[in-house]
């Protein structure tokens, strides 16, 4: 009985050590990509300065988040966003910052609530395919 509570004993210490290295790990890498979008910056663009045409840019941060797409310009105005990739972790709702940003015809939008670095990696993903 003394070697069997032993066993469950080491087992339990083991998996524990495992759990305790992996929370860590995320820890880390949610802080590293908390800095890097803060650094992000999206400029002031004025469309009818960008030539009619179609556009492919992109975002992404440590391969964990980010956004694919194509934008298509037609008289000076966004006549179509379609989002190509979304690597959006708990962010999905963010996809609806598209529709925001077509209808208001700039970049300078507010984030969607609780998904903020994804709706932010989209915007910088269409500021990324318009600057070409």
């Amino acid at each position: 009985m003394k070697k069997e509570n032993k066993r469950k004993r080491y087992l339990l210490s083991v998996i524990l050590i495992f759990v305790t290295i992996f929370i860590v790990a995320l820890l880390v890498k949610f802080n590293e990509i908390n800095k890097e979008m803060s650094n992000i910056v999206i400029s002031t663009m004025d469309f009818a300065d960008i030539k009619d045409g179609i556009y492919e840019g992109e975002y992404y941060i440590q391969d964990f988040i980010g956004a694919k797409v194509k934008v298509t310009i037609e008289n000076g105005k966004i006549k179509n966003i379609a989002l190509l990739d979304h690597k959006y972790g708990l962010g999905k709702k963010a996809e609806e910052i598209i529709n925001t940003i077509k209808e208001k015809q700039t970049l300078e939008v507010d984030t969607i609530s609780g998904a903020t670095h994804s709706s932010t990696v989209i915007i910088k993903a269409i500021e990324n395919a318009l600057m070409e």
